[in-house]
């Protein structure tokens, strides 16, 4: 499938439309914190601070595309925003109700249908021995849908939405049966036949071929401006991020070091780790080959000991004397471009 550059453009400028009309705010994240604890030994524990003290706002129609190393906390992040991981502190306020400690059965089984995600390997999360429609209608009837020509309506249009045609041909395969895009493509139809307003897209290209992911990410657009559907986009890939997300915040040991609309981000990078991760995109104009490129030297620190200061100060070439010793806040530079560095503190 060759995707139509027109249409993407087209694509753009209606969801930016839909946004102007509808900016209400749909996901809050104040203040959140994701501890694991870890038995070691008969009488300690560790903590793994995975997020610790990260705050967001998602619109209405909106994609943010988390990017980072891996072990910089994305995934815990992108998970606790719809409580599949309980946050240790802070709140999650959805659609304008709090839902950090929502015990109500009912309640939760609501904000079930409204929250979905896509994960990153299409063949680990289908199970194996159920049909496409199996695993299509299984969250129907979960959701109480007991008529079964409205779940055959249902499954055969989100099959059809995520170009799986003619559907009639899927219906009775099993996961093995599909190549890695068409497996994925049945994992974005099982988020889509509830209805959801918020979708978490946990590195959803990363497991299928280049070709497929300029489709798939080609779809995600397509359905985002057809639903007005809100996206957080989780990945290391800054190239799909620049294409995708309308905002892109960067993730660093459990905290959000830069935050911006993502050509903005991506064009005139503040934060070193930032700039870091750009300068490693491969490019492929073979004249380049000599360009310097901004290597960070040495590994990602562990998050049960984080560093003291600014957590990037073991591996930043601008480290300077109060960056291991004060933490720096989150910081608007200009409009909504904001950064955590001591490089830009306000004097």
């Amino acid at each position: 499938m060759e995707v139509d550059r027109s249409d993407v453009s087209f694509i753009r400028r209606k969801v930016k439309v839909n946004k102007m009309v509808n900016n209400s705010i749909l996901l809050k994240l104040e203040n959140i914190k994701t501890y694991f604890f870890l038995p070691k030994g008969l009488f300690k524990t560790i903590v793994v601070k995975a997020v610790d003290n990260v705050s967001l706002e998602m619109k209405k129609g909106e994609s943010l595309a988390i990017v980072g190393e891996s072990g910089s906390g994305k995934t815990t992040l992108g998970r606790t925003a719809i409580k599949l991981v309980e946050p240790t502190g802070g709140k999650i306020i959805f659609d304008g109700k709090d839902i950090t400690n929502l015990n109500d059965g009912r309640e939760m089984k609501n904000f079930r249908r409204m929250a979905q995600i896509i994960f990153q390997d299409p063949f680990m999360s289908l199970n194996p021995y159920m049909t496409i429609r199996e695993i299509l209608e299984e969250p129907l009837i979960i959701h109480g849908f007991n008529d079964q020509k409205e779940r055959n309506e249902i499954i055969i249009k989100a099959l059809v939405d995520v170009k799986l045609q003619p559907p009639e041909e899927f219906l009775l395969k099993y996961p093995h049966m599909l190549s890695g895009g068409q497996r994925q493509r049945v994992g974005i139809a099982r988020a889509m036949v509830l209805g959801p307003k918020f979708i978490v897209a946990d590195e959803p290209v990363s497991m299928i071929d280049a070709s497929s992911r300029a489709e798939i990410l080609y779809l995600f657009k397509s359905l985002q401006e057809k639903y007005n559907l809100t996206f957080m986009y989780i990945t290391h890939d800054i190239a799909t991020a620049k294409y995708f997300s309308d905002y892109l915040a960067v993730m660093y040991l459990g905290k959000i070091v830069e935050y911006g609309p993502s050509r903005e981000v991506i064009m005139n990078p503040k934060h070193p780790y930032t700039a870091a991760l750009i300068s490693a995109v491969p490019d492929p104009d073979p004249n380049n080959r000599f360009i310097y490129r901004k290597v960070i030297s040495g590994e990602i620190p562990s998050a049960v000991h984080p560093p003291p200061g600014c957590r990037f100060h073991t591996r930043c070439p601008y480290k300077f004397e109060v960056c291991d010793k004060k933490e720096p806040e989150l910081e608007t530079l200009d409009s909504s471009h904001k950064v955590a560095c001591h490089l830009y503190t306000k004097k």
